[in-house]
Formats: C-alpha cells, sequence, structure tokens
C-alpha cells in the first residue's frame, strides 16, 4: 500500500514533467493515471505544493503591485488549504484500508506525525531538490554559485533519503502493530468566514442590500 520509494519516484517524474509544460493535459494526465489510487492521491496533493511553490515566487517578483501581491495571498491561502486537505486524505485512504486488519493498534505507542505529513515534506524535498539542482547548473551564474548548491543539493538528497527511510519504517511498525498514527486535522482558521475575525467583522460592517 506504500512505499516511500515509489512516492519519491512519482514526485521527482511529476516535478520534471510539469516544469516542461504545467499547463499541458499530458502533464496533468501524469497526476491523473498514478498506478494506485494512493498513488493518485500522492500525485494530486504534490500538484497542490507545485502550484504553491509557484504561487509564492509571484509574491517575490520585484515591482510586484499592490493589487497583485493582494490576489497572490488569496491564491496562496486558497491553495494552502487544499495542500493541508488533500494531505488529511492521504491519512484517510491510510487508515481506511489498515481498519479491516485491526490497525493501527491502539495499544502501540503513537507517532508524532502522520504518513501523510511526512509525504507533504517529501513533496516539497522533490521541489527544492529541483531548484536547487537547476541553479547548480544555470549558465552564467556568479563565481561559487554552482559548488554552492551543490553542497545544498548533497544536503536535501540526503534529508530526503532520511524521511522516505523513515516513513517505510513508520509503515512496518504500523503493519507489524508495534506502532500507531492518528488523522491530525490541521483546522485552518484563515478561510472560513464564520472564524476569522477579519472575515466575519467586514461582513458585519457591510450596508444591507
Amino acid at each position: 500500500m506504500l512505499s516511500a520509494n515509489a512516492i519519491v519516484s512519482l514526485h521527482s517524474h511529476l516535478t520534471r514533467a510539469w516544469h516542461l509544460d504545467s499547463e499541458s493535459t499530458e502533464a496533468y494526465a501524469l497526476a491523473t493515471e498514478s498506478p494506485s489510487e494512493f498513488l493518485h492521491r500522492v500525485a494530486l496533493q504534490h500538484r497542490a505544493n507545485f502550484d504553491l511553490w509557484h504561487i509564492e515566487d509571484e509574491a517575490r517578483a520585484p515591482g510586484a503591485t499592490d493589487a497583485r501581491l493582494a490576489d497572490v495571498k488569496r491564491r496562496i491561502d486558497r491553495t494552502n488549504q487544499l495542500r493541508n486537505d488533500l494531505a488529511e486524505q492521504l491519512d484517510r485512504t491510510l487508515l481506511d484500508w489498515l481498519a479491516p486488519l485491526s490497525l493501527p493498534s491502539p495499544n502501540a505507542p503513537l507517532h508524532s506525525e502522520s504518513p501523510g505529513l511526512m509525504i507533504d515534506r517529501l513533496s516539497i524535498l522533490a521541489l527544492k531538490i529541483f531548484h536547487t539542482r537547476e541553479e547548480s547548473e544555470r549558465a552564467g551564474a556568479p563565481s561559487g554559485h554552482a559548488e554552492r548548491n551543490r553542497s545544498r543539493l548533497a544536503v536535501l538528497e540526503e534529508q530526503r533519503a532520511d524521511l522516505a527511510a523513515c516513513l517505510d519504517a513508520l509503515w512496518r511498525e504500523v503493519l507489524a502493530g508495534t506502532r500507531q498514527f492518528k488523522l491530525y486535522r490541521q483546522l485552518k482558521m484563515y478561510n472560513d468566514p464564520s472564524l476569522n475575525p477579519a472575515i466575519y467583522r467586514n461582513l458585519l460592517d457591510e450596508p444591507a442590500s
């Protein structure tokens, strides 16, 4: 059901494909034709991180107008909400698959981080690795730029390998009944008009039509 190697490979494959043409039908098909329902969900969650990465870059562009920044901020909020919702869906999918096996064991020690959150971290690392590799190969970069980014790339790849190994170890322990995880809701408040005072106070102040 869960293989960190398959997840890392899928993240890398999709990241390369989407950077070649993020809007092409073929690129989107890579996310919708994954070999399993779980990997399909992994691909959708990675797409949210991919989009979020590039939307955030727009906010850092020199000369961005206030109106542009406001639009970008709203898109960031929507996409980050989607990213978190999809990470939760990964955990729900795993827990639904485990339930008929009476797993995770309620008596096992609790792991502090769920698989869905670990997969989200792997997704972000895939993006960091892709862009750091790009910088290490950038033509015309200042002296020392390539060397600095090759060093950073080695660190990122080690961190991803470590995290992938931890994810596989957690899954083995869950299947063995020696470790459990829970679905941890992010419960974001900023997009909810009933919970964010910056939204509901403005709604209350609006004149009645």
